[in-house]
This record gives C-alpha cells, sequence and structure tokens, in this order.
C-alpha cells in the first residue's frame, strides 16, 4: 500500500536574498570579453534561487491523514495476521500428515514377523552357531556375553517406543499452538536420533527398508518444522 498527498496548489518563490547575493557576486567578477552577462534564466537555475513550497496541512487536514494511515495499517496488519493463519493451518496440515506417516512405519515395523520372538531366537541362534564355527575352545563365559551383546542389539522395543511418545507429543504441540517452532525441532532430532538407532540396529531386511523410509519422513518433517516460529 502507499499513501499519497492530493493534488495541491505548490507555490513557487524566488529567494530574493540569496538572488542579491549571486548578482553583487557577479558584479565584483571582471567578465572575459568572450563571455555573455548571465541571463535570467540562467541566474533562476542555481540552486537555492527558486524554491518550490508545498502548502501546509492544517490541524484538521494532518489528523484526518494521519487517522487514514492507521486505518490502512489496521487494515494490512489484520490481512497479514489472517495470511499467517491460514499458512499456518496449511502447514499444520502438512506436518500432521508426516506424523501419522511416522506413526504409521513404526507400527509397521512394530508388526514384523522379523520382531517375534522366535524369529529373534532363531537368528541368534544362527549367530551363536557362526561364533561357535570360528573358534574351537570358544570360552562359555565370552560366548554368554556375546550372545547378550547381540540380543540387545537386536532389541528395538525402546526405539519404538520413543517414536511413538515423540509423534503423540508433535500432535499436542501443533493442536496448542503459539510459538512452538523450537520444541518441534527439537522433537524433529529426537525421531532421527531414535530412526538412526534403529536403523543401526536392524538385522532384517524388511526393518531395514522401514527405517530408511523412516528417515525420509523425519527429515521431510524436519524441513517443514523450519517454517514455523
Amino acid at each position: 500500500m502507499t499513501a499519497k498527498r492530493d493534488d495541491a496548489a505548490v507555490e513557487t518563490r524566488i529567494n530574493r536574498a540569496a538572488l542579491d547575493k549571486l548578482l553583487k557576486a557577479l558584479d565584483d567578477v571582471p567578465l572575459h570579453a568572450a563571455l555573455r552577462p548571465a541571463s535570467l534564466d540562467g541566474l533562476l537555475a542555481v540552486r537555492g534561487i527558486v524554491e518550490v513550497v508545498e502548502p501546509e496541512d492544517d490541524e484538521e487536514r494532518r489528523s484526518a491523514l494521519d487517522a487514514g494511515i492507521l486505518a490502512t495499517l489496521a487494515e494490512a496488519l489484520d490481512g497479514l495476521a489472517a495470511s499467517r493463519l491460514d499458512e499456518g493451518a496449511a502447514l499444520a496440515v502438512v506436518l500432521t500428515g508426516r506424523l501419522n506417516r511416522i506413526a504409521e512405519l513404526t507400527a509397521r515395523a512394530e508388526r514384523l514377523p522379523g520382531r517375534s520372538a522366535e524369529s529373534l531366537r532363531a537368528r541368534l541362534a544362527q549367530q551363536v552357531a557362526a561364533l561357535l564355527e570360528q573358534a574351537n575352545g570358544f570360552d562359555p563365559q565370552r560366548l554368554h556375553q556375546e550372545a547378550v551383546l547381540l540380543a540387545v542389539k537386536a532389541d528395538i522395543r525402546e526405539e519404538l517406543d520413543r517414536l511413538a511418545a515423540h509423534v503423540a507429543s508433535a500432535h499436542v504441540l501443533l493442536a496448542k499452538g503459539g510459538p512452538i517452532g523450537r520444541r518441534l525441532d527439537f522433537l524433529a532430532q529426537e525421531l532421527s536420533r531414535e530412526t538412526n538407532t534403529l536403523c543401526a540396529k536392524s538385522n532384517d531386511p524388511d526393518l531395514t527398508a522401514i527405517g530408511l523410509e523412516l528417515k525420509i519422513e523425519v527429515e521431510q518433517w524436519r524441513e517443514q518444522v523450519q517454517n514455523i516460529e
């Protein structure tokens, strides 16, 4: 929006004091024979000789102008607020969709057949058998330690629980609204950390595939979060 003064007659004045000083100064300067005396239009072209003065506003006119400026500013601010609300609502829809997708992938990882106790036990038995084949007279105590480590590595229960908790917290923040950008960014970092850990622990191709999809969804969600204050 722009504001402009209504067309009004401007007053043109000749600064007689400045013109008199200029004429006096010229009288004291001897002219060369090849030079012509200064003309009136030349003198008037000197800066400061001719002044253009805009008419002063009276108190009533000034008050009306101020009121118009404030009304226009209020209208612009209302428009900006409405635009930001619309943008925020659209962004909330996008973020909610991403969160739902993250929750869906987390649930898929939870339901994978490879996460069943039987599958984990069979996979652990294969890995232990491989360890026994690599070394004769393997220390039973060391074998037990390795088995425990393999079991811990295969367990992604905590990662799945944290992913679900972070998604729930993000939904609460989005429903609450307000300046939540930093808190959502923190949750995005936590989601990324848990997803990376899940991928690192995975020894199942189906779980790895889900983990990679999760990484993509979390990264895209985090990019959208950067648009929130």
